[in-house]
């Protein structure tokens, strides 16, 4: 068996190393010509983190990431609204991680080069069309120098993105991107440690919201590389967004100071950690609707070619890396075209379900409610939402993206 992947991010290659451990062969094919750290923090939980674990990744995460202790949601004022352990410190079996997105890819590309050998890995290889038949596919890519070449294989899967060629071609009249009118800044920065330098904490009001956590050790034992998102509404939703997503675009600090200024968090001066971060970048809050099915014969999607979600509840690479197990494991033990088959039965709907949540705000809604309530803030927060309440949105959530400690 071969299996083609077009796209080698953090989808792309956990299933090719998957694939490579169960036996199978494959060949990544990422369209970039070069490997750039893109990104910043991102959070890999443990239903993923376990995935990766049975993959010996381990003592390498641990080597570029942080193993999260702790998830604090409070207002804008700093003001507690729900806190709880995480990873091992909530009794999973495995860690959460806070990590560099970059530093992550890199280190699974690294992973696959070794195992798989540098052949199997191909860059500058963009997917251009495809064609099947009932013994094979034949996936067209086409290379810097502008030549094109075929590669035959037994399935193709397109681990190609939110603006996925393969999807395009799969669902021509797919409506697109959607935008939420919700802008994100974001960027990190080396800082002092907060809350013994492995807390996460998400902050803020009905107008603006901080993510904070640390993604990496520092030069030092007293900081950490620390990860910042900033994130507003700015528009209608509905409309297009202002620019295609890119994770390299730079912002400005004076187009979002007046959010940063409505943050008081006692223990850090958002402001001043923003100004001196040496690079900011601005993207998009964006999805795109659930698709009615993801395989057609010997073709199929994976991570956000398939299920492209709003980065709330830290589900986006989690999912993909869930996408990339089932799909290995499903192609160890089925004919080809009942495993792709198997595989959209399983994974479509639960990561439909996890995109619908994520456009009403997530485990994140624990701070609208309060704010809606509560909007200069509180004594007790007993006294603006119940424990009943809070606990249903974060471990309902936890439960429906299958991380919670049950599972």
């Amino acid at each position: 068996m071969q299996i083609i992947i077009a796209g080698g991010g953090i989808g792309g290659l956990t299933l090719a190393l998957m694939l490579h451990q169960r036996g199978l062969d494959c060949q990544v094919n990422e369209a970039a010509a070069e490997l750039k750290p893109m990104g910043v923090g991102i959070n890999a939980l443990p239903h993923s983190v376990r995935e990766l674990a049975a993959l010996g990744l381990l003592p390498q995460l641990d080597q570029i990431a942080i193993r999260t202790r702790q998830l604090t949601y409070s207002n804008h004022l700093g003001q507690q609204i729900w806190s709880e352990p995480r990873g091992l410190f909530a009794g999973h079996d495995v860690p959460q991680f806070s990590v560099h997105r970059g530093r992550l890819h890199a280190m699974l590309w690294q992973a696959a080069t070794e195992r798989l050998g540098p052949g199997a890995l191909c860059s500058g290889q963009r997917l251009v069309g495809y064609t099947q038949h009932a013994d094979g596919v034949v996936a067209r890519f086409q290379q810097p120098d502008g030549s094109q070449r075929d590669i035959t294989g037994d399935a193709l899967i397109g681990a190609d993105g939110i603006h996925s060629t393969l999807r395009a071609s799969l669902h021509p009249n797919d409506p697109g991107i959607r935008w939420n009118g919700i802008q994100m800044w974001r960027g990190a920065v080396e800082w002092p440690t907060f809350d013994a330098g492995d807390s996460m904490v998400i902050a803020g009001d009905a107008v603006a919201k901080l993510v904070l956590y640390p993604i990496a050790p520092g030069n030092t034992a007293d900081t950490r590389l620390t990860n910042w998102v900033i994130y507003a509404k700015v528009a209608e939703a509905g409309q297009p967004p202002p620019r295609r997503e890119n994770w390299s675009r730079l912002g400005d600090y004076g187009s979002f100071q007046h959010l940063a200024e409505r943050l008081h968090l006692p223990f850090i001066d958002v402001g001043r950690m923003i100004r001196q971060t040496g690079e900011i970048f601005e993207y998009p809050m964006c999805d795109r609707d659930p698709l009615p099915w993801w395989t057609q014969a010997r073709v199929s999607l994976l991570g956000d070619a398939a299920h492209p979600m709003y980065p709330v509840g830290s589900n986006g690479a989690s999912q993909a890396i869930l996408d990339a197990r089932c799909l290995a494991d499903l192609l160890g033990r089925l004919p080809v075209t009942e495993a792709l088959a198997a595989y959209q039965a399983d994974r479509l709907p639960a990561t439909a379900s996890i995109v619908q949540s994520n456009r009403t705000g997530g485990p994140e809604r624990v701070i609208d409610l309060v704010a809606t309530r509560a909007p200069l803030g509180f004594t007790r927060v007993e006294d603006v939402a119940t424990e009943a309440e809070l606990t249903g949105i974060v471990k309902g959530y936890a439960q429906l993206a299958g991380f919670s400690v049950a599972r």
